[in-house]
């Protein structure tokens, strides 16, 4: 028998293998196996099998199988196919990214070594081993004492090699020494249980009942639950993972941020105890092998996870609930393949005959957009659970009140600071977003004007205060001392402006030495168990007031927090891409929403120096339904999503003129373009500098109404791009494309 195999490569090709007789009963298509490549050992993934194979010279053999058990379903492994076609990457490359190479169903947990004693010993025996051998009977005494077992290394302190010492007492039948399975602790990353009685709403009642009857039905069936903050969504994906757990069949959650984890899966926790997984990337590498293996084998019957969650080898998926479905987080950009987990979510269900719930308070356009032409089935919570109330709001307009109170450079507004004052008066709480990390964003001098800018990118570097370092945002170049002089004219007048996270930190500080401020941001927080304590001591009222970036704006529910603070609210709204308008209102919307979810009414500040602009003022109203309007018009003006099918081609490489060239020529070697497609470019990019590669991106749009599923455009790039490597003579450049890119920047 032979196998093509396909390895994580940039080429398309396949290889064919000799697969040993010991391996023919076991190996099959989606089979990872290991084959040498060259002189290298790799691991790819069997796509074909053949009994004859027409390549004539010397075959190598497979030299052994990865997993000891079937890990793919034929769903994933469609998936695996679809995405490999349509997002123009190679099966291998895809393959690892839904079966990573370091995880196995071979992992084996780490063992203890544990001790106990004996039982009834001979006093004896005992006195002379006092006399004979002290460290012996020191140790002894403390296994003896111990009302359970022991591990060997917390005997630490009173030998340096206890595990030896264990053994010679073990000889003498004094004590008892074993191995136990060390599992990985996972309590970190979830809060306690949270256990809560709920009494379902109509709005809620008539929403599980729609899903319900999906459920039921064991068909593909995509919802977009529009819900507004605080209207109790957890509680219908709760409902729903419940009946489907009692169909014999699993579900995956999908949650945008690491931050949002912790809370919700300790609903799940309290309503499915340990049938639940949690997937994320600060999980440590052993916890991700174990917890793996463990899905692999049948388990867990939920997954709750950030975007890779979409590929748990979960059997027989009921449901898949990606939750905030609008967040850019969801999309891989910065390695192949180049995947919108809500996409693949969609195509997913579709391959398992699940539900799929979309859910979010400000839905993106496109779904949005979908849901008003009958593509999803529409879900609407137009109400907050319980009591609760939607928060008043008030807009500050920044240039007005400097101008007002004479205070030039103001990072908080006095109202703001009021406001805050009155909430800490009464013991409640407050949360502050400031969508951006670090302390000064902009360094410049103050008589040749120039900016500190990354020598790798182009992009000005941030000073981060605890530390006391420069850091570019972009690609991590970091600078471990602060800047006292202009490298353009040596002049010592630096000036560090704009604000930060850290900075808005030490303001508050300085304004309120008592109260209890914490930082949430990807400065502060290095591990997932960190994140955890952070929140868990917030909902526990230890801490008064919470900064951070926008990985607090969305999906906390904190009850005790009656006050949103927006520092401001213009960051990035007048970025050069289609999407800027909408990202900032769904942001400025979210954070509102962490306001006023319990019995006290909630209040919101929103700081910004563009107070007529429509993103603002519809956001600042709480008002979806008009900024969406606004927006699907300027869309559609524009032939942009969703409105048109788009694709981004980018080229990039170290010298300015040699990436430009490649971008010229692959604009050349297009073929004929057909009726209602638009290329555009080659043009630079926004930030057309980025780890010292230059890019340049040829974009292409394609109007719905002249191609209303996608396939020509998908078609076109598939006909331009396939196996790009050997058209193009890239040199040091390279190529990558982007289908249904988030963003033009």
């Amino acid at each position: 028998m032979f196998a093509e195999v396909a390895f994580p490569i940039s080429s398309f090709q396949s290889f064919t293998y000799r697969v040993p007789r010991k391996f023919i009963s076991t190996v099959q298509i989606g089979s990872r196996v290991k084959a040498h490549l060259g002189k290298r050992s790799v691991q790819g993934v069997v796509v074909s099998l053949r009994t004859t194979s027409k390549y004539k010279g010397d075959i190598k053999s497979i030299s052994g199988l990865v997993d000891n058990i079937p890990v793919l379903t034929a769903e994933l492994w469609e998936l695996i196919l679809w995405i490999s076609h349509y997002y123009v990457t190679p099966i291998g490359q895809v393959a690892r990214t839904v079966l990573p190479g370091r995880l196995n169903t071979r992992y084996t947990p780490p063992k203890n070594w544990y001790v106990k004693s004996a039982g009834v010993v001979d006093e004896i025996e005992i006195d002379l081993l006092k006399r004979r051998a002290p460290k012996q009977y020191i140790m002894f005494r403390e296994i003896w004492k111990a009302t359970k077992p022991l591990r060997t290394v917390s005997m630490k302190a009173l030998a340096s090699d206890p595990l030896s010492i264990c053994r010679k007492l073990e000889k003498k039948d004094l004590i008892k020494l074993y191995q136990r399975i060390s599992l990985p602790d996972v309590t970190g990353f979830t809060f306690d249980p949270i256990h809560k009685e709920i009494t379902f709403n109509h709005d809620q009642e008539k929403a599980i009942s729609e899903i319900s009857s999906a459920l039921i039905k064991k068909k593909y069936a995509p919802f977009l639950v529009h819900g507004v903050t605080g209207s109790g969504k957890t509680e219908i994906y709760i409902e729903s993972v419940r009946q489907v757990i009692e169909q014999g069949r699993t579900g995956i959650i999908l949650l945008p941020e690491i931050s949002l984890t912790p809370q919700i899966a300790g609903r799940f926790r309290a309503v499915f105890g340990d049938t639940v997984a949690l997937w994320h990337s600060r999980l440590t590498h052993a916890q991700r092998s174990w917890t793996w293996m463990q899905i692999c084998q049948g388990s867990f019957k939920v997954v709750i996870g950030a975007r890779s969650a979409i590929f748990a080898p979960l059997r027989n998926v009921g449901l898949i609930v990606i939750d905030e479905e609008q967040e850019s987080s969801y999309q891989q950009d910065s390695s192949v393949p180049r995947y919108h987990a809500r996409d693949v979510a969609l195509m997913r269900g579709k391959l398992e005959k699940a539900t799929v719930l979309l859910s979010s308070a400000t839905p993106s356009l496109e779904s949005y957009f979908n849901h008003l032409y009958k593509k999803l089935k529409y879900i609407n919570l137009p109400k907050r659970f319980g009591i609760a109330k939607y928060p008043h709001t008030q807009v500050v307009d920044m240039l007005k009140d400097q101008d007002e109170s004479g205070k030039f450079g103001l990072v908080i507004s006095g109202l703001l600071l009021d406001k805050i004052e009155d909430r800490l008066k009464k013991n409640e709480q407050v949360l502050l977003l400031q969508n951006r990390r670090g302390y000064s964003p902009i360094i410049r001098c103050f008589d040749c004007g120039e900016i500190v800018m990354c020598s790798f990118c182009q992009v000005a570097l941030t000073y981060h205060s605890r530390g006391r370092y420069l850091l570019c945002h972009v690609c991590g170049y970091t600078e471990n001392q602060r800047r006292e002089m202009c490298n353009s004219c040596r002049s010592g007048n630096l000036v560090y402006k704009g604000a930060g996270t850290q900075r808005i930190e030490s303001l508050l500080k300085e304004t309120f030495p008592v109260a209890s401020i914490t930082r949430l941001d990807s400065d502060s927080l290095r591990s997932g168990q960190q994140i955890t304590k952070t929140l868990k001591s917030f909902s526990e009222g230890k801490t008064q007031i919470l900064i951070g970036t926008q990985m607090i704006a969305k999906g906390l529910d904190f009850p005790n927090i009656t006050l949103v603070g927006i520092v401001n609210a213009d960051l990035g709204l007048h970025l050069p891409d289609f999407r800027a308008g909408e990202r900032i209102f769904q942001l400025i919307y979210q954070a509102a929403g962490r306001s006023g979810r319990g019995d006290k009414t909630g209040e919101v500040i929103i700081q910004t120096y563009s107070p007529d602009n429509p993103v603002i003022k519809c956001a600042a109203r709480l008002d979806l339904t008009k900024y969406y309007n606004i927006a699907l018009s300027e869309r559609q003006e524009l032939k942009y999503p969703p409105f048109s099918w788009l694709a981004k081609v980018e080229c990039s490489g170290p010298v300015l003129e040699s990436a430009m060239h490649l971008a010229e020529r692959v604009k050349k070697s297009l073929s004929k373009k057909y009726k209602g497609l638009d290329i555009l470019g080659p043009a630079p990019c926004y930030l057309e500098k980025i780890r010292n590669q230059f890019r340049f991106q040829i974009v292409f749009k394609s109007i719905k109404t002249l191609d209303p599923n996608g396939r020509k455009l998908h078609s076109y790039i598939n006909k331009n791009f396939y196996d790009f490597p050997k058209k193009y003579q890239m040199g040091k450049n390279q190529l990558n494309i982007h289908m249904d890119p988030l963003s033009l920047i």
